[in-house]
Order: structure tokens, then C-alpha cells, then sequence
């Protein structure tokens, strides 16, 4: 035996063990894992797959690894194995979406109550429906029959206002096939024709009263001197005058006389157009120093029918026949009338004048319009009786 004493065996250091994933502290023998910041992407990641299970077991140390340099140094317990499938992240809230959102960013997040921005892809039939399918609307038998008879009366009064047009002349060549007829009526149409022995007019008295004149003279034809004043002759000078026809009418009482007068110009069609506006915008029929004279046959009640009779008038430029209408209306008694007024002015409302009172402005624009009646529906080629 050594004389030297023995140093008693110092027994080994017992090893811990790493504690199950309680939360407790494990060995220090091991290094903890160096901590690293990945960089930042530029897009969102995918998510990383699962990390591998670790195992639970020995410590390092165990298994004669070279202790860590620094001891102090702790590691993270271990972690149990996760899932193999990854939970569904939770949809953000849209207040926390609109929340996050930097200066200028557009809000892509879904609103409350808002609908899809595209729609959305056709259901089977089995399916529920969000909206109503158009469906097409079945044709009805009484629909179908009253869309072929407008059809039918649609084009039969087309095909009927084609006719009429084509019978009666309707055209710009008929129109001036009637403006050269008309000039020719004068000496073509007969004078029964042009100055009836009768004209009856419905409702052409005082408050729609029918009246009726008859023929009582007609003047020879003749030119235009000595028939119209000095300043209506010159007024109707630029339109010429072709011929002028007269005829004069009394009443059924013989208590009025009225001379009617038909001037045949030598004007074509927009010279008297001018007239007919000239005379419409002056005003010219309503002025008492452009009245046309009578026509005065002895031995007849207009026999004392002259210049100083004259009660009213009333006179039309016609601007589709070289023609001008016109009549003059008097007392068949002979008396003189101080203040004689136009057609239009006597057969206004609240008119009080004689010639008003008398019917003779009525008297007169039936016999202008009736007149220009006739020699219009003489002109048209087609026209057999006025």
C-alpha cells in the first residue's frame, strides 16, 4: 500500500435529462439554436410546410457530444409534433383591413352588403336561383291576329293616300299642269260654270244663318280698266291682267245686291305667291281706299249699285292659279254708306257698324271664298263638275 493518501473518487456529475413540454428549463449542455431574420419578400409567401417532428430523447451529452462553449446559454423546450394540415387563416375584418390600409392604397376588401363584382356563374337546374331568369313570353293567337290586321290597315291606307295622290294630281307636275289650266279657265269654262245662277251658303249668315243669292246680271268679259281704283289698279299692276269676268247676285229678300269679280293675271307662280304675301303682310284687303268697284246692271236691283254703295268687300290673291277673287257688297236701295268696312272687320265678334249689322261683310267673304272654290276645282284635269 501507497504511504501516499488516497483522494477519495469524486463521483460524475449526473446529466440531466430534458424535460417533457411542460414549460420547465432543459438541460444547459445543449446550444440553443442561433437565432436568424429572414429577409423581408416582396410578395406574401407561400406557407412554409410543416417543420419535421423532434424527437424526444437524449440530450447531446448523452451521446458524448462536446459540451457547449457557454454553458449560460439556454435552448427552447421542445415543441409537440404540429398537424399535418395547416389551419384556414380567418378572413380579416373589414374594419381592420381598411385600417391597415397605407396613404393612397386601394380598398379591395368586400363592404357589408355589397354584392359580388362579377356575376355569378349559372346554377344548375337543381339549384337555387339568386335571380329571375327572362323567359321568353308565349305568343297569344289574339295577339298575333290584331298585329296582322294593323298590319293590313296600315299599309292599305299608305297604299290608299298613294291612290288618291295619283287620282287627283297630288304631284308637283299636276300642280303646274292646274296653275297653266287655270289661266285658260276664262274663256274654256262655261259661265254657269264660273258664276252659278245660285249660290247657297250653309251657315254663311249673321250667327250661322244658311243664305242664298241669286244671279241677277253677268258682265260681258272685258280688261281692267275703269274696274278697281286708282291705287288698287296700281297695286295689282306687276301681276297683269289677262281678263277680268263679273257677275252680280241679290239675296232672296232683294234687299242686297253683291257684284263678285274674277281677275286672270298674266303672273306665274311666284309673282303671285309675292302678291299674295305682300297683300297678307300690309294688310292690304282692310284698306278703305283699295275697295273694288261694283258691277251695276240696269234694269236689275243693282241697278243704283256705284262707288258710293259700297258697304264692305273682300278680296284673296291666289297663289296657286294666276287668279284673284274678290267681292264687293252693298244696300240694293241705293243708300250711300259713309263708312264702309272690310269683310274681316265686319264679321267680327262685337262688330256694331251697318255693314255688320247687315250681314254684308258675311255676304261678301262667302261669295270670295265660294268663287276661289270653284276656279280651283275647275283647274284640276280630273275634275269633271266643281
Amino acid at each position: 500500500m501507497s504511504t501516499q493518501a488516497r483522494r477519495p473518487a469524486v463521483p460524475p456529475r449526473p446529466v440531466r435529462r430534458p424535460q417533457e413540454a411542460t414549460g420547465a428549463v432543459a438541460d444547459d449542455s445543449a446550444p440553443p439554436p442561433r437565432p436568424t431574420t429572414p429577409p423581408r419578400p416582396a410578395t406574401p409567401p407561400r406557407p412554409a410546410a410543416p417543420p419535421a417532428a423532434r424527437p424526444v430523447g437524449p440530450s447531446p451529452a448523452e451521446d458524448g457530444a462536446a459540451p457547449p462553449k457557454d454553458p449560460a446559454r439556454r435552448i427552447f423546450p421542445a415543441f409537440p409534433a404540429p398537424r399535418t394540415t395547416p389551419p384556414a387563416p380567418a378572413p380579416p375584418e373589414p374594419g381592420a383591413a381598411r385600417g391597415r390600409r397605407g396613404t393612397g392604397a386601394v380598398d379591395l376588401a368586400p363592404r357589408p352588403g355589397a354584392g359580388a363584382p362579377f356575376a355569378a356563374a349559372p346554377r344548375g337546374p337543381g339549384q337555387d336561383q339568386a335571380t329571375t331568369r327572362l323567359r321568353p313570353v308565349p305568343r297569344s293567337p289574339r295577339r298575333t291576329a290584331a298585329a296582322a290586321v294593323c298590319l293590313v290597315l296600315g299599309l292599305g291606307l299608305v297604299a290608299g293616300g298613294a291612290t288618291g295622290t295619283w287620282l287627283t294630281g297630288d304631284s308637283p307636275g299636276a300642280a303646274a299642269d292646274s296653275f297653266t289650266a287655270g289661266a285658260a279657265l276664262w274663256h274654256e269654262a262655261p259661265v254657269d260654270r264660273l258664276f252659278p245662277p245660285t249660290v247657297r251658303g250653309r251657315k254663311a249668315g249673321p250667327g250661322g244663318a244658311d243664305r242664298a243669292w241669286t244671279r241677277i246680271a253677268v258682265a260681258p268679259d272685258s280688261g281692267c280698266a275703269k274696274a278697281f281704283d286708282p291705287l288698287l289698279a296700281s297695286v295689282l299692276e306687276p301681276a297683269g291682267c289677262a281678263r277680268l269676268l263679273r257677275a252680280t247676285y241679290t239675296d232672296a229678300t232683294r234687299s242686297e245686291v253683291v257684284t263678285v269679280g274674277l281677275l286672270f293675271t298674266r303672273a306665274d307662280r311666284q309673282a303671285m305667291t309675292d302678291l299674295r304675301t305682300r297683300f297678307r303682310t300690309e294688310k292690304l284687303g282692310q284698306r278703305r281706299d283699295l275697295m273694288p268697284r261694283p258691277y251695276p246692271a240696269e234694269d236689275t236691283p243693282a241697278e243704283g249699285f256705284g262707288d258710293a254703295q259700297r258697304a264692305s268687300w273682300s278680296l284673296s290673291v291666289l297663289d296657286d292659279l294666276p287668279a284673284v277673287v274678290y267681292a264687293v257688297s252693298g244696300f240694293a236701295d241705293g243708300r250711300e254708306i259713309t263708312e264702309p268696312q272690310s269683310a274681316a272687320s265686319a264679321t267680327a265678334d262685337g262688330a256694331t257698324s251697318a255693314p255688320a249689322q247687315a250681314g254684308l261683310g258675311h255676304t261678301a267673304l262667302a261669295h270670295t271664298e265660294r268663287a276661289a272654290a270653284r276656279l280651283r276645282a275647275l283647274s284640276q284635269p280630273a275634275t269633271e263638275e266643281p
